[in-house]
């Protein structure tokens, strides 16, 4: 008898895994290329339009966040107001809650624009109670009503409206300037693809927040041509948050 020898074990190294966007941007690319299965074979599909979600489908939206709250840190304590960023989230999450069932329709920049102005109050009310019960030679909790009640007035009236929305700013423009550092790699390349195999189609972002691809003129703007955002379309609630005092 003849020994047959082993069959020989073949090893195939495969490619590192692409990200599961940049799968389905290939693939949006590769059909629309293709002509559509119609009745007739001189027919061919034509894309039109094309929309993009922006937090974690074009970028990672927890470091771009992280970067941003830095920023806004900085500004603050520029201003002269040591506060964390986790302050503001949690006066923001009390501000949908006072708000009631329509709490969940505000939108993400009031809230903020809220939540700062009210963590602002809330140190500018601590530091008028320290300074009153420091005259009347006594504690803070012991200060009588009518007195707190003055600081509060004082505390809301310091704050100025420049200055919350000027601390909002350098957070926003730094969400943006940080999601074009944080691009994923096969973003640009891929809009290029689509951008140059079906001429004319028409490229935007619809949002539910104040991420705008046309303010990332580094990276995004030259390819986008509208963002669309839930915030310009929302029922203003100015009166409600004018209305609203320092949160307790």
């Amino acid at each position: 008898a003849i020994a047959t020898p082993p069959p020989t074990t073949s090893i195939r190294f495969n490619p590192p895994p692409k990200s599961v966007l940049s799968l389905r941007l290939a693939s949006s690319a590769t059909e629309v290329a293709q002509p559509l299965s119609t009745s007739s074979a001189t027919k061919q599909g034509t894309l039109g339009l094309l929309t993009f979600d922006l937090d974690d489908s074009l970028y990672p939206v927890e470091p771009v966040l992280s970067d941003a709250n830095n920023v806004f840190v900085k500004t603050m304590a520029n201003y002269g107001y040591s506060i964390n960023p986790q302050d503001i989230v949690e006066a923001g999450k009390r501000i949908r809650e006072s708000a009631g069932k329509d709490g969940v329709a505000l939108s993400h920049t009031d809230v903020r624009l809220a939540a700062i102005r009210s963590e602002m109050e809330r140190v500018m009310l601590q530091k008028k109670l320290e300074e009153c019960a420091l005259d009347w030679a006594t504690e803070v909790k012991d200060l009588t009503a009518p007195l707190k009640e003055s600081a509060k007035k004082w505390a809301k009236n310091a704050v100025s409206e420049s200055v919350v929305e000027s601390i909002y700013s350098a957070w926003e423009r730094e969400r943006h300037h940080s999601a074009e550092r944080h691009l994923y790699p096969e973003i640009i390349t891929a809009i290029q693809k689509i951008r140059d195999e079906p001429p004319n189609v028409v490229i935007g972002a619809v949002t539910d927040g104040k991420a705008n691809p046309m303010l990332m003129v580094f990276s995004l703007a030259p390819y986008f041509d509208f963002c669309m955002s839930w915030e310009d379309h929302q029922i203003s609630r100015t009166e409600f948050f004018k209305d609203l005092g320092s949160a307790e």
